[in-house]
């Protein structure tokens, strides 16, 4: 295992935009997300980049572990979650999605992927940090 550090973690991220630009590529926007996920699980896999897909986020509420059936599309390294979408424009409730997921898995970072956009890197991402990114060194 690596040390993590800011520089792994912008590295990892910069991975994953790479991937989704990828599958952009070949796909096109218009698709559901469902096939941007199947094909960003192929990508990833390729790149041999570890994650998990639709993994269940522990909700513990007042010490009780909750049955809430949240899931987060992608787990990438146990670091950062992406969540994927095929929207004609992503909103602050999805950002409050996985600014929320971030927190629960207690990750340093978080990537929304829209894919229904011309350009992934102008219009198609957003990554969100938290303070567990902010107590890493740098590098």
């Amino acid at each position: 295992m690596y040390n993590i550090t800011k520089k792994v973690i912008d590295q990892l991220s910069y991975e994953i935009i790479g991937a989704a630009i990828e599958v952009h590529k070949q796909m096109g926007p218009g698709l559901l997300e469902s096939v941007y996920h199947a094909c960003m699980k192929e990508e990833l896999a390729y790149r041999e980049i570890n994650f998990t897909s639709e993994t269940n986020i522990p909700v513990i509420y007042r010490g009780v572990d909750i049955d809430a059936l949240l899931r987060c599309d992608l787990f990438v390294e146990n670091l950062i979650v992406v969540e994927l979408k095929a929207v004609e424009k992503t909103l602050p409730i999805h950002e409050a999605q996985v600014i929320t997921y971030m927190k629960l898995l207690k990750t340093p970072k978080s990537i929304i992927i829209n894919f229904n956009v011309t350009n992934i890197v102008k219009e198609g991402y957003k990554s969100f940090v938290s303070e567990y990114y902010r107590d890493l060194p740098e590098f």
